[in-house]
Protein backbone atom coordinates (compact mmCIF):
# COMPACT_ATOMS: atom_id res chain seq x y z
CA UNK A 1 0.00 0.00 0.00
CA UNK A 2 1.62 3.32 -0.72
CA UNK A 3 1.90 6.51 1.36
CA UNK A 4 -0.39 8.06 -0.68
CA UNK A 5 -3.18 5.41 -0.35
CA UNK A 6 -2.70 5.70 3.61
CA UNK A 7 -2.84 9.00 3.67
CA UNK A 8 -6.49 8.97 2.06
CA UNK A 9 -7.88 5.96 3.86
CA UNK A 10 -6.41 8.22 7.09
CA UNK A 11 -8.31 11.04 5.91
CA UNK A 12 -11.70 8.86 5.18
CA UNK A 13 -11.36 7.40 8.90
CA UNK A 14 -10.99 10.94 10.15
CA UNK A 15 -14.00 12.05 8.32
CA UNK A 16 -15.76 9.40 9.58
CA UNK A 17 -14.80 9.37 13.41
CA UNK A 18 -15.59 13.42 13.07
CA UNK A 19 -19.39 12.39 11.19
CA UNK A 20 -19.96 10.06 13.70
CA UNK A 21 -19.13 12.52 16.66
CA UNK A 22 -21.70 14.99 14.95
CA UNK A 23 -24.40 12.54 14.69
CA UNK A 24 -23.79 11.36 18.12
CA UNK A 25 -24.25 14.83 19.69
CA UNK A 26 -27.41 15.06 17.38
CA UNK A 27 -29.04 12.05 18.78
CA UNK A 28 -28.32 13.84 22.18
CA UNK A 29 -29.91 17.09 21.33
CA UNK A 30 -32.69 15.35 20.20
CA UNK A 31 -33.17 12.51 22.65
CA UNK A 32 -33.41 16.03 25.35
CA UNK A 33 -35.73 17.57 23.33
CA UNK A 34 -37.90 14.57 22.90
CA UNK A 35 -37.84 14.77 26.85
CA UNK A 36 -38.80 18.34 27.08
CA UNK A 37 -41.71 17.90 24.58
CA UNK A 38 -43.01 14.76 26.10
CA UNK A 39 -42.72 16.66 29.85
CA UNK A 40 -44.89 19.28 27.77
CA UNK A 41 -47.12 17.27 26.39
CA UNK A 42 -47.70 15.50 30.13
CA UNK A 43 -48.60 18.79 31.44
CA UNK A 44 -51.18 19.76 28.71
CA UNK A 45 -52.49 16.47 29.05
CA UNK A 46 -52.69 17.06 32.73
CA UNK A 47 -54.52 20.52 32.32
CA UNK A 48 -56.84 19.68 29.71
CA UNK A 49 -58.15 17.22 31.97
CA UNK A 50 -58.67 19.55 34.80
CA UNK A 51 -60.88 21.22 32.08
CA UNK A 52 -62.46 18.15 31.34
CA UNK A 53 -63.15 17.62 35.19
CA UNK A 54 -64.43 21.14 35.56
CA UNK A 55 -66.96 20.58 32.50
CA UNK A 56 -68.15 17.43 34.21
CA UNK A 57 -68.87 19.00 37.69
CA UNK A 58 -70.87 21.48 35.97
CA UNK A 59 -72.81 19.75 33.66
CA UNK A 60 -73.62 17.15 37.14
CA UNK A 61 -74.48 20.33 38.86
CA UNK A 62 -76.68 21.83 36.36
CA UNK A 63 -78.83 18.37 35.76
CA UNK A 64 -78.93 17.62 39.66
CA UNK A 65 -80.68 20.58 40.14
CA UNK A 66 -83.11 20.60 37.57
Amino acid sequence: MSIELFNQLEQKVGNAVEAIEMLKMEAEELREENARLKQEHDEWQQRLSGLLEKFNELDGSGNGGA
